[in-house]
């Protein structure tokens, strides 16, 4: 069996046996969402179940690695994988910390960004960038801010975009199946284990986190699948020096950045802090619109699909054409669903 659906498989299958032991865990400490007006859930909601994600893909990799999945690898490679991972494990703790303590914004921020500085360190670093019409330029000393910008950036847009039930999990998944076939494809089986370990703990989470939710993941699932995703980039899609592979994660992911690009700009134009709470995120908006939440989750899931598609057909993958058509001609159903609901109320 290869090793990536052996990666899959085993995070899928922890995840499943252990979200149920959290929940009741957490019932019975009380660590739980409490509802309030900014937050759509009614009743109190265990927010822990970031523990069984991240458990889920770190069982995975293990279990690769003592099967001796890792020795195929270059050694470069696997200290790669051991980066994200334990990265992983880092801003998962943070999450962790605040979901049991409430930490400040800003206490979280430094945390983050020193954990990412460490991360470069050791070598999960963008060290190309595209300029349109340039090419790949070598960031130099520049690539230290934009790996830390982009690691923490996308680990608070995966946190940002949770508010729905299923959202943050199915969007995460969703993009680490792309980015596992896109690696497989360009040749990064390092990032192809990774991506394989979180779609398999993210897509094993909606069973019990999809509309009617029964345990959010909280800010520790949130961190752990930004970072993990972000992470993924770097160390597979990035480290390639074509200008299609530096490009694929930013599209793959192009959801939940222009989403949280936009709500962080808007609320600096209007002088709020970027962490303040509202409800100006796109969920929020069709929420205001009158649809319903699994409405809007699939509606995202399949914008989160096409953009997907596109990187595959961006990347010269072999019917990577197809996937994008048959996506578009998928959201182009969706959009029209979403426009027809909206006018009939």
């Amino acid at each position: 069996m290869p090793y990536h659906l052996v990666a899959f498989l085993v995070a899928a299958v922890i995840v499943l046996w252990t979200t149920p032991i959290v929940k009741k865990i957490g019932l019975q400490t009380g660590y739980v969402d409490l509802p309030n007006p900014r937050k759509v859930h009614q009743r109190p909601m265990v927010r822990l179940g970031g523990i069984s994600i991240f458990a889920g893909a770190l069982v995975a990799l293990l279990t690769v690695w003592v099967s001796g999945g890792f020795g195929e690898l270059p050694p470069a490679e696997e200290y790669g994988i051991w980066g994200v991972t334990v990265g992983g494990l880092a801003f998962f703790l943070i999450g962790l910390a605040d979901d049991l303590f409430t930490l400040s914004p800003f206490v979280r921020l430094f945390l983050q960004v020193v954990i990412a500085t460490l991360a470069w360190q050791v070598g999960v670093a963008i060290e190309f960038f595209t300029i349109p019409f340039v090419g790949l330029v070598n960031l130099g000393w520049l690539s230290l801010p934009v790996t830390v910008t982009w690691l923490v950036g996308m680990a608070n847009a995966i946190n940002f975009i949770d508010g729905l039930d299923g959202l943050a999990a199915g969007v995460s998944g969703i993009a680490a199946v792309v980015m596992l076939v896109v690696s497989l494809f360009m040749d990064q089986p390092a990032a192809a284990l990774v991506a394989a370990a979180l779609a398999g703990g993210a897509l094993g989470f909606l069973r019990y986190n999809f509309n009617p939710a029964q345990i959010f993941m909280g800010d520790g699932g949130a961190y752990f699948m930004g970072f993990t995703l972000a992470g993924i980039g770097v160390i597979g899609l990035v480290k390639s020096v074509t200008t299609a592979a530096v490009l694929l994660p930013y599209l793959i992911l192009a959801v939940p950045i222009v989403d949280t690009s936009a709500v962080v700009l808007d609320r600096l134009r209007r002088g709020k802090s970027p962490f303040a709470a509202d409800k100006r995120h796109l969920h929020h908006r069709l929420l205001q619109a009158g649809l319903s939440q699994r409405t809007i989750v699939l509606f995202i899931y399949a914008l989160t699909l096409w953009v997907g598609s596109l990187a595959m057909a961006f990347s010269g993958m072999p019917g990577g054409g197809a996937y994008a058509l048959g996506a578009s001609l998928l959201m182009s159903y969706a959009g029209w669903e979403i426009w027809r609901r909206t006018r009939q109320r």
